[in-house]
């Protein structure tokens, strides 16, 4: 009982020293809400259904659920062993290294376009011999899939360093000097260990993926994503027009944030 006491004594001491904290961050909470809410009162369900029911929504919704998902995989393929590789060893150059990751971040989305067409555009010697095979790197679905790893795979990169760098080295270490290999170790030690932390980079990639629009627009302005479709919606008819694919669009991510809470126990970073 006295445990129960103190207990709510040292809470109830702490509240005042917490009340400027919740007030500035109940505002920004606030400014959050408030976009939110106004845009999910313009929507009826019969107009969300309808505008959904297109072939143009149907098709951006299909090219954004096939691209991103893939994109997705590559960055995390890819970018969780070179996160490990940043968070375990230091290396001539590595500073350059890690700011060549965080460049996609800085860089406005058409400027990563922009650039990723001076690299594989239909007319560089890279975007001319693909595009002879009949496999072009602009305005196609690869192109969107370029166009999304490179502005999502970032996150992945710097949230699992986060989660590797979080690990107590002897851990490793101890693995080692019992004679099991880095691989093995990478594996079964260290992935395990940094789960939470990949799997929360995982959700953020997949959510900035899904929504990119900048640099798909400059790389794949066809065939139509949900974004560039919301754009040219928003062109032709307003507002409303693009309420039932914005709506969709912020469903999809949220499903996919709730399914991995369910099932992966993830954002342990993000609660952090």
């Amino acid at each position: 009982m006295s445990a129960d006491i103190r207990s709510q004594t040292r809470t109830a001491s702490r509240t005042p020293d917490l009340i400027v904290p919740a007030l500035l961050g109940g505002l920004i909470l606030l400014y959050f809400v408030v976009p939110f809410a106004a845009f999910v009162s313009r929507a009826g369900t019969q107009n969300v259904l309808a505008g959904l029911s297109t072939p143009e929504a149907q098709m951006a919704i299909r090219n954004s659920l096939l691209t991103a998902p893939i994109s997705t995989a590559i960055a995390t393929i890819f970018g969780v062993p070179l996160a490990y590789v940043l968070a375990r060893r230091s290396f001539l150059g590595k500073p350059i290294v890690e700011a060549v990751v965080i460049l996609p971040l800085i860089v406005p989305p058409v400027v990563g376009g922009a650039m990723i067409l001076t690299a594989v555009g239909r007319f560089t010697p890279i975007g001319s011999v693909a595009a002879a095979a009949g496999i072009p790197l602009t305005d196609s679905l690869i192109g969107v899939i370029l166009a999304q790893t490179f502005v999502a795979a970032p996150f992945v990169i710097i949230t699992a360093r986060a989660g590797f760098g979080a690990i107590d080295e002897r851990l490793e270490q101890s693995s080692r000097s019992l004679g099991y290999g880095p691989l093995w170790t990478f594996w079964n030690i260290s992935l395990p260990l940094a789960r939470g932390a990949i799997l929360a980079g995982i959700v953020l990639t997949f959510a900035r993926a899904i929504g990119e629009f900048g640099a798909t627009m400059m790389v794949a302005y066809n065939p139509r994503t949900m974004p560039t479709r919301i754009w040219v919606d928003f062109i032709t008819g307003g507002i409303e027009a693009v309420v039932p694919l914005a709506l969709a669009l912020l469903a999809i991510t949220l499903a996919v944030i709730a399914a991995i809470h369910r099932f992966g126990r993830v954002p342990t970073v993000i609660e952090r």
